[in-house]
C-alpha cells in the first residue's frame, strides 16, 4: 500500500499547525499590547462563571430562537470534533474508520448521532442566513457591519453548510462501497440520513464512488484545518476565546466603577484621609485614562478579540436606541481593528503605536463616548461577558483629565462637585435646608 497519502496528509497537517501557531502567537502579542492587570482572584467564582456562561451558554437564552439555533451548532462543534480525531489518526496511519472494530455497534450509533448533529447544523446555518439576509434582523444590519463583517458572518455559515454536506456525502458513498464488499470499507448497518442520499450515487461504479468518497474525506479534513486557521481572522474567534474571556470576567458588583488607585491615593492625602505609605513619593502617572490601545488593559483587548459581533449590546443600549451615535459593538470592533493595525505595523517593521494614529479620534469619536449613560446594559447583554463600558470610561477619563474637552455642561457639574461636593451649585451647609423647610411646613 502506498504511503503517499499519509505523507501528503502529514505535510498538510504540519503546514496548518505552523500557520495556526503563528497566528495564535500574533494574537497573544496583540492582546499583550495592553497594560498588565491581575484577575486571578475568586477562582471558584471564575470557574463557575466560565462553566455557566461559556460552556453552558447561559446568557444566550435571553433570546430563545437564536439560542436554540446556536446551541445546536455549538453542541455539534464539540461532538463532531471527536470524529475529527479519527480523521487525523486515519490520515496519519492510512487506516479507514480505525475506531469501528473496537467500538462495534456503539460506533454505528455514534455515527448516527454525528449525522443528526450535522443536519442540525445545516438547519441552523440556513436559519441564520435567512435571519441575516432575508429577515434582516435590525441588530444584524447596522452600519458597522457593512462590508467585511457581513461577508465574514455569511461566509462562515456557508463553510459550515459545505462541511456538513461533505460528511454526509462521504458517509453515503462509504456505505455503498461497504455494501458492495469493496475492501477497506466497514458496513455500519444503517446511517439514517446518509442512507437517504445513497440513491444519488447508486448508479455509479466502484471507482467513481471511491473517488467521491476520498474527495469528500480530504475536502472535509482540509476544510476543518483551514477553518481552524480562518477562525483566528474572524469574529468566530469567540469559539475559543469565550472561555478565557469569561474566566477573566469583571466579578465586581454591576455599576461599581473602578477608580484610578494613584489618583485616589493623592486625593485622600489632600483630604487628610490616612493612606498606606504616605511618606512615599507620589507615583508618576504616564496618562490619565486611555487614548490608545496600550493605555487599556490586556483584558480589554482580549474582550475585543472575543467579540461575536452579535449586536445584543447595541440592541440594548439606550443611547443607540434613542438615535445616538454610540454602538457598544462598534467600540469593541474599533479596539480590535486598532490592535490589528498596530500589530501588522510592528510585523512589517513600521512605527507600531507611534504611527500618528490613536484609538481616540481615528476610530472612536468623543460624540460616541459622551453618549454613554454608564448603565451597564451592554455588559449585561453580552453572551460572553465583554465589558465595553470599561473602555468607554477609560477613554472618557482621558478626554476629561488630559484634554479638558468635555462638554461645557459637564465642566460646570465637575466644578460644582469640586467646590460644593454635589452636582448643584449650593453650599454643602445648605444641603439639608429642604428638610428644615419640609419640617416647618408640617408644623404649620
Amino acid at each position: 500500500m502506498s504511503i503517499l497519502p499519509q505523507i501528503v496528509f502529514l505535510i498538510i497537517f504540519a503546514i496548518a499547525g505552523y500557520f495556526l501557531y503563528k497566528r495564535v502567537a500574533y494574537l497573544k502579542r496583540n492582546i499583550l499590547l495592553g497594560k498588565s492587570e491581575s484577575r486571578n482572584d475568586q477562582p471558584e467564582a471564575r470557574w463557575k462563571t466560565m462553566l455557566l456562561v461559556a460552556l453552558g451558554q447561559q446568557k444566550m437564552f435571553k433570546r430563545l430562537i437564536p439560542a436554540i439555533l446556536h446551541i445546536m451548532i455549538y453542541v455539534a462543534f464539540i461532538v463532531i470534533n471527536l470524529e475529527v480525531l479519527e480523521f487525523v489518526i486515519d490520515g496519519l496511519t492510512g487506516s479507514h474508520r480505525i475506531f469501528a472494530p473496537y467500538l462495534g455497534s456503539i460506533y454505528g450509533l455514534a455515527m448516527n448521532v454525528f449525522e443528526v448533529l450535522a443536519i442540525a447544523v445545516l438547519i441552523s446555518c440556513i436559519a441564520f442566513l435567512i435571519r441575516r439576509n432575508v429577515l434582516k434582523v435590525p441588530r444584524l444590519v447596522k452600519t458597522e457591519l457593512k462590508g467585511w463583517p457581513a461577508m465574514d458572518a455569511n461566509l462562515i455559515l456557508i463553510i459550515e453548510i459545505v462541511l456538513m454536506v461533505a460528511i454526509l456525502t462521504m458517509n453515503a458513498t462509504d456505505q455503498l462501497l461497504a455494501e458492495r464488499g469493496v475492501e477497506g470499507y466497514v458496513l455500519l448497518n444503517g446511517l439514517f440520513f446518509s442512507d437517504m442520499m445513497q440513491p444519488l450515487f447508486a448508479g455509479l461504479g466502484d471507482t467513481t464512488l471511491v473517488a467521491i468518497e476520498r474527495f469528500a474525506w480530504w475536502f472535509h479534513i482540509i476544510g476543518i484545518l483551514a477553518f481552524a486557521i480562518y477562525v483566528t481572522y474572524s469574529k468566530h474567534l469567540h469559539i475559543f476565546l469565550a472561555f478565557p474571556n469569561t474566566w477573566y470576567s469583571n466579578l465586581k458588583p454591576k455599576g461599581e466603577i473602578e477608580n484610578m488607585p494613584d489618583v485616589t491615593r493623592e486625593v485622600n492625602m489632600m483630604l487628610g484621609i490616612p493612606v498606606e505609605d504616605a511618606e512615599a513619593p507620589p507615583a508618576e502617572i504616564a496618562r490619565f485614562g486611555a487614548k490608545d490601545i496600550n493605555d487599556l488593559s490586556w483584558v480589554n483587548i482580549m474582550n475585543a478579540y472575543s467579540c461575536t459581533e452579535c449586536g445584543r449590546c447595541t440592541a440594548e443600549c439606550p443611547a443607540n436606541i434613542t438615535g445616538k451615535k454610540l454602538s457598544p459593538r462598534k467600540i469593541m470592533m474599533d479596539v480590535r481593528d486598532r490592535a490589528e493595525e498596530v500589530g501588522k505595523s510592528i510585523d512589517q517593521g513600521g512605527a507600531g503605536l507611534g504611527d500618528g494614529k490613536s484609538l481616540l479620534g481615528d476610530y472612536i469619536t468623543k460624540e460616541e463616548l459622551n453618549a454613554c449613560t454608564s448603565c451597564n446594559a451592554c455588559v449585561e447583554a453580552c453572551p460572553v461577558n465583554i465589558d465595553p463600558l470599561s473602555i468607554i470610561i477609560q477613554m472618557r477619563r482621558y478626554v476629561a483629565m488630559e484634554e479638558s474637552s468635555t462638554p461645557a455642561q459637564w465642566n460646570a457639574m465637575f466644578q460644582n462637585m469640586e467646590t460644593s461636593f454635589s452636582p448643584w451649585k449650593f453650599a454643602p451647609t445648605d444641603r439639608f435646608n429642604w428638610a428644615e423647610q419640609l419640617k416647618n411646613e408640617e408644623l404649620k
